[in-house]
This record gives structure tokens, C-alpha cells and sequence, in this order.
């Protein structure tokens, strides 16, 4: 299997466990689902904090660069923002995103850590 095939996010989910810029709940975090196409990445999240979002960008080896908007449960304005994804292996078989992100219009960089979430009996 080479590194491409690896890292492909093709119909993964991902649940948050951890962000700097607001405090996850660990019974309902932020859900996230990746499509991918040729190095294209698209998808959609929701939970804990989110209504709804969107995010579409590239990956590049164990790089996915995106950029996302979504709507939050506090206001009725949209968030809208920018990120660096670092794909990483976990021992046990499934991909953590390491995201470096930042909203437009504030400079002040965030992390956030998103773990594949793999189904019982697939």
C-alpha cells in the first residue's frame, strides 16, 4: 500500500476530542465526514458546538489543506476560516487530523484534534 492509499479520506468519520477554541463534549462531540476524489477533499460536520459546515480543499501526501464555513449554535452568523491537517497513524489502525486553523479575520492560530471513528463489524 503506498502513502497515497494510506492517507485517502474517502468515506471516513472523524470526531473532535479536543480544540482550543471551545470546549468539547465528550458525549456529543463535533462529527466530521471526508470524501476525497484524486486529492480533492470535501465534506460536511455538525455537533457539539455546530449546526451545520462545509470545508473543501486538497490533500497532498499526509497534508490536507481546507478551507470551511460553518454555522454555530451561539449565532446565526457564519464562521468561516482556513486550515493545515496533518494526518497521523494511531497504533491501533485509524488516522488522527491534527488541525491548525484560523477564522477570518483573526490571526490568532487554533488546534484542533480530530480520531477516525471506525464502525463495529466493518
Amino acid at each position: 500500500m503506498n502513502e497515497n492509499d494510506l492517507f485517502d479520506l474517502d468515506g471516513r468519520r472523524f470526531a473532535m476530542v479536543s480544540s482550543t477554541a471551545s470546549r468539547v463534549d465528550p458525549d456529543a462531540p463535533t462529527l466530521f465526514a471526508y470524501t476525497e476524489a484524486d486529492g480533492v477533499v470535501w465534506g460536511s460536520y455538525e455537533g457539539d458546538t455546530v449546526v451545520h459546515g462545509r470545508f473543501v480543499g486538497a490533500r497532498r501526501g499526509a497534508e490536507v489543506r481546507l478551507n470551511y464555513v460553518h454555522l454555530t449554535k451561539r449565532s446565526a452568523d457564519p464562521v468561516a476560516g482556513s486550515s493545515t491537517n496533518r494526518i497521523e497513524l494511531l497504533q491501533d489502525g485509524r488516522i488522527r487530523l491534527v488541525e491548525e486553523f484560523r477564522f477570518d479575520g483573526d490571526d490568532t492560530p487554533q488546534v484542533s484534534v480530530c480520531e477516525e471513528i471506525v464502525r463495529e463489524g466493518l
